[in-house]
Protein backbone atom coordinates (compact mmCIF):
# COMPACT_ATOMS: atom_id res chain seq x y z
CA UNK A 1 0.00 0.00 0.00
CA UNK A 2 1.41 3.42 -1.02
CA UNK A 3 1.68 5.81 1.92
CA UNK A 4 0.73 9.57 1.24
CA UNK A 5 2.02 11.37 4.43
CA UNK A 6 1.28 15.24 3.05
CA UNK A 7 -2.06 16.56 4.40
CA UNK A 8 -4.91 17.02 2.36
CA UNK A 9 -7.53 19.32 2.67
CA UNK A 10 -11.16 17.50 2.66
CA UNK A 11 -12.67 20.54 1.18
CA UNK A 12 -10.76 20.43 -1.66
CA UNK A 13 -13.15 19.58 -4.56
CA UNK A 14 -10.50 17.39 -6.37
CA UNK A 15 -10.41 15.18 -4.11
CA UNK A 16 -12.01 11.86 -4.27
CA UNK A 17 -13.77 9.95 -1.37
CA UNK A 18 -16.68 7.21 -1.13
CA UNK A 19 -17.85 9.07 1.47
CA UNK A 20 -19.03 12.70 1.91
CA UNK A 21 -20.58 15.03 4.76
CA UNK A 22 -22.70 17.86 3.84
CA UNK A 23 -25.22 18.26 5.85
CA UNK A 24 -24.53 17.01 9.63
CA UNK A 25 -27.71 17.56 12.02
CA UNK A 26 -27.13 17.64 16.20
CA UNK A 27 -30.49 16.69 18.30
CA UNK A 28 -30.11 18.59 21.40
CA UNK A 29 -32.40 18.42 24.21
CA UNK A 30 -29.69 21.00 25.82
CA UNK A 31 -28.59 18.50 28.96
CA UNK A 32 -24.61 18.33 29.61
CA UNK A 33 -25.01 15.38 27.21
CA UNK A 34 -25.91 17.25 24.45
CA UNK A 35 -23.16 19.70 25.04
CA UNK A 36 -20.97 17.16 25.01
CA UNK A 37 -22.21 15.93 21.27
CA UNK A 38 -22.23 19.79 20.06
CA UNK A 39 -18.61 19.69 20.33
CA UNK A 40 -18.00 16.71 17.81
CA UNK A 41 -20.95 18.07 15.52
CA UNK A 42 -19.46 21.38 15.11
CA UNK A 43 -16.04 19.87 14.58
CA UNK A 44 -16.99 17.37 11.91
CA UNK A 45 -19.00 20.47 10.18
CA UNK A 46 -15.97 22.17 10.69
CA UNK A 47 -13.55 20.24 8.97
CA UNK A 48 -16.09 19.35 6.07
CA UNK A 49 -17.17 22.58 5.51
CA UNK A 50 -20.39 21.77 5.47
CA UNK A 51 -24.17 22.61 7.00
CA UNK A 52 -24.54 22.05 10.75
CA UNK A 53 -28.46 21.94 11.64
CA UNK A 54 -28.62 21.94 15.71
CA UNK A 55 -32.68 20.41 15.97
CA UNK A 56 -34.54 20.69 19.39
CA UNK A 57 -37.93 19.34 19.16
CA UNK A 58 -40.65 20.28 22.36
CA UNK A 59 -42.57 17.23 22.91
CA UNK A 60 -46.29 17.47 23.08
CA UNK A 61 -47.18 17.37 27.11
CA UNK A 62 -50.51 15.37 27.54
CA UNK A 63 -52.31 17.72 29.89
CA UNK A 64 -51.98 20.57 28.17
CA UNK A 65 -55.33 21.34 26.99
CA UNK A 66 -54.08 23.70 24.20
CA UNK A 67 -51.64 22.27 21.38
CA UNK A 68 -48.24 24.65 21.91
CA UNK A 69 -48.12 25.18 18.62
CA UNK A 70 -51.60 27.02 18.32
CA UNK A 71 -50.16 29.50 21.15
CA UNK A 72 -48.94 33.11 20.60
CA UNK A 73 -45.28 33.13 20.55
CA UNK A 74 -45.23 35.70 23.57
CA UNK A 75 -47.33 33.11 25.84
CA UNK A 76 -45.38 29.66 24.74
CA UNK A 77 -43.29 29.57 27.67
CA UNK A 78 -41.70 26.15 26.35
CA UNK A 79 -40.56 27.30 23.16
CA UNK A 80 -39.78 30.80 24.26
CA UNK A 81 -36.93 29.03 26.56
CA UNK A 82 -35.78 26.75 23.77
CA UNK A 83 -35.35 29.76 21.89
CA UNK A 84 -32.90 31.34 24.87
CA UNK A 85 -30.88 28.13 25.22
CA UNK A 86 -30.39 27.61 21.39
CA UNK A 87 -29.26 31.19 21.33
CA UNK A 88 -26.67 30.33 24.04
CA UNK A 89 -25.79 27.56 21.71
CA UNK A 90 -25.42 29.72 19.25
CA UNK A 91 -23.38 32.29 21.21
CA UNK A 92 -20.74 29.14 21.70
CA UNK A 93 -19.64 27.73 18.56
CA UNK A 94 -20.25 31.01 16.75
CA UNK A 95 -16.83 31.80 16.33
CA UNK A 96 -16.32 28.40 14.61
CA UNK A 97 -18.76 29.73 11.80
CA UNK A 98 -20.38 26.08 11.64
CA UNK A 99 -23.66 26.59 12.27
CA UNK A 100 -25.81 27.61 9.96
CA UNK A 101 -29.34 26.99 11.00
CA UNK A 102 -30.85 25.98 13.89
CA UNK A 103 -34.47 24.80 14.27
CA UNK A 104 -36.92 24.34 16.77
CA UNK A 105 -40.02 22.58 16.08
CA UNK A 106 -43.11 21.06 18.17
CA UNK A 107 -43.86 17.32 18.25
CA UNK A 108 -42.87 13.94 19.35
CA UNK A 109 -38.62 13.62 19.23
CA UNK A 110 -38.60 10.98 16.76
CA UNK A 111 -41.18 12.46 14.55
CA UNK A 112 -39.27 15.91 14.35
CA UNK A 113 -36.14 14.51 13.54
CA UNK A 114 -37.82 11.81 11.01
CA UNK A 115 -38.88 15.06 8.88
CA UNK A 116 -35.68 16.66 8.93
CA UNK A 117 -34.04 13.89 8.06
CA UNK A 118 -36.38 13.33 4.89
CA UNK A 119 -36.23 17.02 3.79
CA UNK A 120 -33.31 18.22 4.32
CA UNK A 121 -30.40 15.55 2.88
CA UNK A 122 -28.81 14.50 5.73
CA UNK A 123 -25.75 12.69 6.31
CA UNK A 124 -24.87 12.38 9.74
CA UNK A 125 -27.10 12.75 12.74
CA UNK A 126 -25.21 13.53 16.15
CA UNK A 127 -26.42 12.89 19.16
CA UNK A 128 -25.67 12.44 23.10
CA UNK A 129 -26.84 10.03 25.49
CA UNK A 130 -27.48 10.33 29.65
CA UNK A 131 -26.29 8.06 31.88
CA UNK A 132 -29.72 6.68 32.54
CA UNK A 133 -31.52 3.54 31.12
CA UNK A 134 -32.34 -0.22 31.56
CA UNK A 135 -28.92 -2.44 31.80
CA UNK A 136 -29.32 -3.48 28.77
CA UNK A 137 -29.58 0.12 26.91
CA UNK A 138 -27.06 0.98 28.90
CA UNK A 139 -26.69 4.76 28.47
CA UNK A 140 -29.34 5.07 25.90
CA UNK A 141 -31.89 6.85 27.20
CA UNK A 142 -35.32 5.96 25.80
CA UNK A 143 -35.24 8.50 23.16
CA UNK A 144 -31.57 7.61 22.00
CA UNK A 145 -32.75 4.06 21.51
CA UNK A 146 -35.86 5.29 19.20
CA UNK A 147 -33.28 7.58 16.90
CA UNK A 148 -30.51 5.10 16.70
CA UNK A 149 -33.12 2.12 15.75
CA UNK A 150 -34.98 4.38 12.85
CA UNK A 151 -32.38 6.87 11.27
CA UNK A 152 -31.16 5.60 7.99
CA UNK A 153 -28.26 7.49 8.16
CA UNK A 154 -25.05 7.22 9.74
CA UNK A 155 -25.14 8.17 14.07
CA UNK A 156 -22.42 9.43 15.78
CA UNK A 157 -23.34 8.81 19.23
CA UNK A 158 -21.50 10.71 22.52
CA UNK A 159 -21.55 8.34 25.04
CA UNK A 160 -21.57 9.02 28.99
CA UNK A 161 -18.06 8.41 28.96
CA UNK A 162 -16.62 10.34 26.63
CA UNK A 163 -14.67 13.23 27.98
CA UNK A 164 -15.92 17.08 27.13
CA UNK A 165 -14.59 18.69 24.87
CA UNK A 166 -14.61 22.54 23.66
CA UNK A 167 -16.78 22.89 20.70
CA UNK A 168 -15.18 22.81 17.28
CA UNK A 169 -11.87 21.45 18.61
CA UNK A 170 -12.67 17.52 18.91
CA UNK A 171 -10.13 15.51 16.38
CA UNK A 172 -10.09 11.71 15.65
CA UNK A 173 -6.65 11.01 15.34
CA UNK A 174 -7.09 7.37 15.82
CA UNK A 175 -9.99 5.43 14.90
CA UNK A 176 -11.32 1.80 15.12
CA UNK A 177 -13.23 -0.01 12.78
CA UNK A 178 -14.55 -3.03 14.36
CA UNK A 179 -15.67 -6.06 11.69
CA UNK A 180 -17.36 -9.31 11.45
CA UNK A 181 -16.94 -9.26 7.81
CA UNK A 182 -20.95 -8.84 7.76
CA UNK A 183 -23.01 -6.84 5.21
CA UNK A 184 -22.94 -4.07 7.95
CA UNK A 185 -19.97 -3.86 8.40
CA UNK A 186 -18.97 -3.39 4.85
CA UNK A 187 -21.64 -0.24 4.63
CA UNK A 188 -19.54 1.14 7.24
CA UNK A 189 -16.13 0.67 6.39
CA UNK A 190 -16.02 3.18 3.44
CA UNK A 191 -16.73 6.31 6.80
CA UNK A 192 -14.04 4.59 8.37
CA UNK A 193 -11.55 5.26 5.48
CA UNK A 194 -13.16 8.39 4.65
CA UNK A 195 -12.89 9.75 8.13
CA UNK A 196 -8.99 8.35 8.76
CA UNK A 197 -7.78 9.73 5.57
CA UNK A 198 -9.22 12.99 6.02
CA UNK A 199 -8.37 13.40 9.92
CA UNK A 200 -4.74 11.79 8.31
CA UNK A 201 -5.99 9.20 11.56
CA UNK A 202 -4.25 5.98 12.36
CA UNK A 203 -6.58 3.30 11.27
CA UNK A 204 -6.80 0.21 13.39
CA UNK A 205 -9.08 -2.71 11.66
CA UNK A 206 -10.74 -5.02 14.26
CA UNK A 207 -12.23 -8.85 14.45
CA UNK A 208 -12.96 -10.57 17.61
CA UNK A 209 -13.46 -14.10 17.25
CA UNK A 210 -15.50 -15.00 20.36
CA UNK A 211 -15.00 -17.75 22.37
CA UNK A 212 -16.66 -20.61 21.59
CA UNK A 213 -16.56 -23.60 23.85
CA UNK A 214 -18.81 -25.57 22.25
CA UNK A 215 -17.24 -25.70 18.80
CA UNK A 216 -17.46 -29.54 16.91
CA UNK A 217 -13.57 -30.59 17.64
CA UNK A 218 -14.51 -33.38 15.80
CA UNK A 219 -13.19 -37.43 17.34
CA UNK A 220 -10.34 -34.97 19.41
CA UNK A 221 -13.36 -33.67 21.97
CA UNK A 222 -13.84 -37.37 22.96
CA UNK A 223 -10.49 -38.26 23.34
CA UNK A 224 -7.55 -36.91 25.69
CA UNK A 225 -7.99 -33.78 26.86
CA UNK A 226 -4.51 -32.92 25.00
CA UNK A 227 -5.55 -33.62 22.02
CA UNK A 228 -8.51 -31.21 22.38
CA UNK A 229 -6.49 -29.12 23.10
CA UNK A 230 -4.21 -29.20 20.25
CA UNK A 231 -7.17 -28.97 17.68
CA UNK A 232 -8.61 -26.31 19.55
CA UNK A 233 -5.18 -24.40 18.49
CA UNK A 234 -5.09 -25.06 15.55
CA UNK A 235 -8.27 -24.15 14.65
CA UNK A 236 -7.97 -20.58 16.46
CA UNK A 237 -4.49 -20.27 14.23
CA UNK A 238 -6.06 -20.55 11.03
CA UNK A 239 -8.80 -18.54 12.28
CA UNK A 240 -6.72 -16.43 12.88
CA UNK A 241 -4.17 -15.79 10.12
CA UNK A 242 -7.58 -15.61 7.70
CA UNK A 243 -9.19 -13.47 9.54
CA UNK A 244 -6.08 -11.10 9.21
CA UNK A 245 -5.59 -12.00 5.49
CA UNK A 246 -9.44 -10.67 5.25
CA UNK A 247 -8.88 -7.28 7.05
CA UNK A 248 -5.78 -6.28 4.78
CA UNK A 249 -7.75 -6.54 1.61
CA UNK A 250 -10.45 -4.35 2.84
CA UNK A 251 -7.93 -1.88 2.54
CA UNK A 252 -7.53 -0.35 -1.09
CA UNK A 253 -3.75 -0.11 -2.28
CA UNK A 254 -4.53 2.91 -3.69
CA UNK A 255 -5.74 4.51 0.13
CA UNK A 256 -4.60 7.42 0.99
CA UNK A 257 -3.75 7.16 5.00
CA UNK A 258 -1.30 9.19 6.78
CA UNK A 259 0.31 5.87 8.28
CA UNK A 260 -0.34 2.38 7.80
CA UNK A 261 -3.25 0.72 8.95
CA UNK A 262 -3.34 -1.91 12.15
CA UNK A 263 -4.67 -5.01 11.91
CA UNK A 264 -5.50 -6.61 15.12
CA UNK A 265 -7.74 -10.10 15.54
CA UNK A 266 -8.47 -11.11 19.15
CA UNK A 267 -10.14 -13.85 21.09
CA UNK A 268 -12.84 -12.64 23.47
CA UNK A 269 -16.75 -11.72 23.59
CA UNK A 270 -17.07 -8.90 21.22
CA UNK A 271 -18.44 -5.78 23.24
CA UNK A 272 -15.17 -6.29 25.74
CA UNK A 273 -12.63 -7.13 22.82
CA UNK A 274 -14.03 -3.57 21.41
CA UNK A 275 -13.66 -1.69 23.84
CA UNK A 276 -10.30 -3.55 25.42
CA UNK A 277 -8.84 -2.32 22.32
CA UNK A 278 -10.41 0.98 21.82
CA UNK A 279 -8.84 1.63 24.99
CA UNK A 280 -5.29 0.14 24.38
CA UNK A 281 -4.96 2.26 21.06
CA UNK A 282 -6.48 5.42 22.90
CA UNK A 283 -9.03 5.41 19.90
CA UNK A 284 -10.89 8.19 19.59
CA UNK A 285 -13.96 7.25 16.90
CA UNK A 286 -14.96 3.64 16.83
CA UNK A 287 -16.64 2.60 13.99
CA UNK A 288 -19.51 -0.18 13.68
CA UNK A 289 -21.70 -1.25 11.34
CA UNK A 290 -24.88 -2.98 12.74
CA UNK A 291 -27.36 -5.04 11.83
CA UNK A 292 -31.41 -4.91 12.88
CA UNK A 293 -33.21 -7.86 11.91
CA UNK A 294 -35.17 -10.50 13.54
CA UNK A 295 -33.26 -12.77 11.52
CA UNK A 296 -30.96 -15.37 13.52
CA UNK A 297 -29.06 -15.55 10.38
CA UNK A 298 -27.90 -12.01 10.34
CA UNK A 299 -28.17 -11.56 14.07
CA UNK A 300 -25.45 -13.16 14.15
CA UNK A 301 -23.27 -10.22 12.64
CA UNK A 302 -22.86 -7.71 15.31
CA UNK A 303 -26.24 -7.72 17.02
CA UNK A 304 -28.06 -4.70 18.31
CA UNK A 305 -26.87 -5.32 21.97
CA UNK A 306 -23.29 -4.96 21.12
CA UNK A 307 -23.50 -1.60 19.96
CA UNK A 308 -25.83 -0.69 23.39
CA UNK A 309 -22.95 -1.63 25.39
CA UNK A 310 -20.16 -0.29 23.29
CA UNK A 311 -22.03 3.11 23.59
CA UNK A 312 -22.57 2.87 26.97
CA UNK A 313 -18.83 1.89 28.23
CA UNK A 314 -17.15 3.72 25.27
CA UNK A 315 -14.63 6.76 25.94
CA UNK A 316 -15.00 7.71 22.63
CA UNK A 317 -17.66 8.66 20.27
CA UNK A 318 -19.05 5.38 18.39
CA UNK A 319 -19.94 6.16 14.92
CA UNK A 320 -22.82 3.17 13.88
CA UNK A 321 -24.43 2.48 10.24
CA UNK A 322 -27.05 0.52 9.56
CA UNK A 323 -27.70 -1.93 7.01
Amino acid sequence: MSTITELRNPKDSNAKHSVQFKHVVMATDFSDASQRALAFASAVAGRYGCVLSVVHAIPPEARTQIPLDRLPPELNRRRLEAEEQMKQIEARVWAHDCIERSLIEQGPVWEVLASVLRREGVDLLVLGTHGRGGLKKLALGSVAEEVLRLATCPVLTVGPHVPAAEAGTAEFRRILFATDFGPACAKAFPYALALAEDYQAKLVLLHMIPPVPGIDLGTAAYGPSAYATEDFTKWQRTIRKDSLAKLSKLVPPDTRLAAEPEYVVGTDFLAEGILDTAEARASELIVMGVNQTSSPRVAAHMPWDLMHEVIGRAKCPVLTVRN
